[in-house]
């Protein structure tokens, strides 16, 4: 199933010269799986031309006060009473004034006082209009509503000068509304850990030791988490994947980072998956200066190992009983053997063991092949995208959950 199947997203476009990227932002919500009604103010289509957003939502765009549509009622309501999340994308200082102010003059007006749906905004405008008290103060008694506003990015601008007043880009605007819609799913109000990516620990100034995780399976899973209402928290080594919108991001580039970074992060957590490809050994010795070719003597390293980070995890947290720990093992054989023995060893709650040398599973591919492995049982999943497979570990995290906190509540 698509991340956002059927999923009623109202997508209101105002009239900036950023309106251009709503069509971008129409165009992933599809390729989600939502279903998308288009509502553009008269200045928004001065800009944009509504066929292009009627071909790409394969539905009638809204543009007229009274215009009645054929599925719907009173259509000046009907769109709001519907929606299960709008998303004013751009949102220019007229608009934002006027939704400040309650006003409903226009269809789009209209509808964000006639929904109950949580309302997201992405400001767009110059950077002097944003930054002007009266904008700010705006935006201030909007959030005070529980409006969601998706911070617009510092960069260029229309008037070809640099500042802050710029779109954010249309894929953080879609995950953060992504974010926006799992709050009433099962994970909302939990705080999930998750760490992603391989670690790189450096030999000198130039080299270092790593290896081949691209990080997309640590990354799924928060995604995933995301959209099923929780806060999450990703904790990432070096990866070219962009950074998933509505996520708090920290990088950790070797194991002593992540280390670092990971045990506070856990402090009130519900769940830590561990699915970064932390380096097992570190360089003794790291050079300050670039190392010179040995071509005759060749080069020795001597390494040391690194902090297990999930085993410090259990031993920290396993007592407490939060969070659910979720560790990963990539294997080249006797897969659930070794799954078993790092569930026993390092005593944690669930471990996800892929077999690496499976075609179109492991490091760098869009898809998985695993089997979920804890105390219940084993459960051997087919291929699957990634997302797929993030989505089943937080299942089965999600009952490991909520059998502790019974057991809790019995006490």
């Amino acid at each position: 199933m698509l991340p956002l199947q059927d999923r009623r997203v109202v997508l209101g476009v105002t009239g900036g010269i950023a309106a251009y990227k709503a069509v971008e932002i129409a165009s992933q919500f599809v390729k989600l799986g939502a279903d998308v009604d288009v509502v553009m103010t008269a200045a928004a289509q001065q800009f944009v031309l509504p066929l292009t957003f009627q071909s790409l939502t394969k539905r009638p765009v809204v543009v007229d006060m009274f215009h009645l549509l054929a599925e719907m009622h009173i259509g000046h309501v009907s769109l709001g009473e519907r929606a299960e999340v709008v998303l004013i994308a751009p949102a220019t200082a007229n608009t934002i004034a006027k939704l400040a102010s309650g006003l409903a003059d226009d269809m789009l007006g209209s509808t964000v006082l006639a929904t109950r749906a949580p309302v997201v905004l992405a400001p767009a405008m110059n950077d002097l209009m944003y930054e002007n008290q009266v904008t700010q103060e705006n935006l201030g008694r909007l959030r005070a509503r529980g409006f969601t506003i998706v911070e617009p990015e510092y960069g260029r601008l229309a008037e070809g000068k640099m500042g802050k007043g710029r779109l954010a880009e249309p894929r953080v605007i879609v995950d953060i509304v992504r974010g926006v819609l799992g709050r009433t799913r099962d994970w909302a109000g939990k705080r999930v850990v998750v760490t992603a990516g391989g670690t790189q620990e450096p030999i000198d100034p130039v080299r270092y030791l790593t290896n081949r995780s691209s990080g997309r399976m640590g990354y799924a899973i928060a995604e995933a988490a995301r959209d099923r209402g929780a806060a999450v928290t990703l904790i990432s080594g070096l990866s070219s994947l962009p950074r998933p919108g509505g996520v708090e991001f920290v990088l950790a580039r070797s194991a002593a980072e992540m280390l670092e970074q990971v045990m506070p992060a856990c402090d009130g957590a519900d769940l830590l998956v561990m699915a970064a490809a932390v380096a097992d050994f570190r360089a003794a010795e790291v050079s300050t200066q670039k190392l010179k070719k040995f071509e005759e003597e060749g080069l020795v390293l001597r390494l040391v190992r690194n902090p297990d980070i999930l085993k410090l995890a259990a031993e920290r947290y396993g007592p407490l009983g939060l969070p659910v720990l979720v560790g990963f093992a990539a294997e080249s054989e006797n897969l659930v053997a070794n799954a078993r023995l790092k569930l026993a060893g390092k005593k944690v709650d669930l471990v996800v063991a892929n077999d690496i040398t499976a075609p179109g599973s492991g490091f760098g591919t869009e898809t998985n092949k695993v089997v979920l492995v804890h105390q219940g049982g084993e459960e051997e999943l087919p291929l699957l995208p990634k997302y797929d497979v993030a989505m089943r570990v937080l299942d089965v995290a999600r009952q490991i959950l909520s059998e502790r906190e019974q057991g809790r509540a019995r006490r």
